[in-house]
This record gives structure tokens, C-alpha cells and sequence, in this order.
């Protein structure tokens, strides 16, 4: 049996129940308003892969989830994101750890072409983090889109 990388064991920070509250901005995927999402984070059988059940609301729009699969993929030496979310989506994003911050980069192709995108985590403390979701035309000039808070729940 293969046995998960040892890069996996960062991903141990996100385990357990956490409330995500922010701002989302009026763009193009979303008329904007204020999140709040709640992820459940448990590692699927065998460690390779952490898995995110998500619910979230943003003002006007109820009843949104998802689920999500981090990974690790040691031949790129670069963490794996992909969601499934029930507005259709199909998200998938590379990322890596710098010290206390994530960033995971995508594109996502909208009615203006091929948009990059990064999600950043910046690590507070052990039960907070803050967020931000960028979308960019070009990998240089950022948008932030949406942008808050985590709390883990006890």
C-alpha cells in the first residue's frame, strides 16, 4: 500500500469544523454581499486527501454547498484543490505553503476569456485565519473578490 507524503501533515491545521465570515464584492460571478460558510474538514480513508463539505449563504442567495478534496501531488511538489459545488462549478487550483501563508492559483474561463484566480489563507493563530479569493485578467493586476475571516469551531 503507497502511504501518504509527508507534505500532507500541514493540511492537519484545517481539520475540524470551521465558520467562514467576509465581504464579497459585486463581479461578474456574483451579485456580492456578506458570506458565511461553514466547512467540515475530516481526512477521507487512507490520509491522501482532506475532504471540505461546505454550506454557504451570501446575502440573497441560500442553501449553496460544495465539496472540495485537497491533496498533495509530489511529482509537482504542489498541493491539489478541487471542488464540486452545486452552482455547478467544477474549481481546480494548485497551491503551496509559504510559512504561514497558502495561496492557491486556477483559471476559470468566464464570458471575457480566461480569468486567473488565487485563493490566499494567511494563518492568525491556531483556531484563525484570514481569506481573501483575487481574480485576475492578466496574473499581475488582482481583484479581490471576496475577503474575511475563519474561525475554527470547538
Amino acid at each position: 500500500m503507497p502511504t501518504p507524503a509527508a507534505e500532507l501533515g500541514k493540511l492537519d491545521y484545517f481539520v475540524g469544523t470551521w465558520r467562514l465570515e467576509g465581504e464579497v464584492e459585486p463581479n461578474s460571478i456574483s451579485p456580492g454581499g456578506h458570506l458565511i460558510e461553514t466547512d467540515q474538514n475530516d481526512w477521507m480513508d487512507g490520509g491522501f486527501f482532506l475532504v471540505v463539505r461546505s454550506e454557504f449563504t451570501i446575502s440573497g442567495m441560500n442553501g449553496a454547498s460544495g465539496v472540495a478534496y485537497l491533496g498533495y501531488d509530489p511529482n509537482e511538489k504542489l498541493y491539489t484543490y478541487d471542488e464540486f459545488n452545486s452552482m455547478g462549478e467544477a474549481i481546480h487550483s494548485k497551491g503551496f505553503v509559504d510559512g504561514d501563508t497558502w495561496i492557491w492559483s486556477g483559471e476559470r474561463k468566464m464570458d471575457t476569456g480566461i480569468v486567473k484566480t488565487q485563493w490566499v489563507v494567511k494563518i492568525r493563530t491556531a483556531v484563525t485565519y484570514d481569506f481573501k479569493f483575487e481574480m485576475s485578467p492578466d496574473g499581475t493586476t488582482w481583484t479581490t473578490v471576496v475577503e474575511g475571516k475563519a474561525i475554527k469551531q470547538p
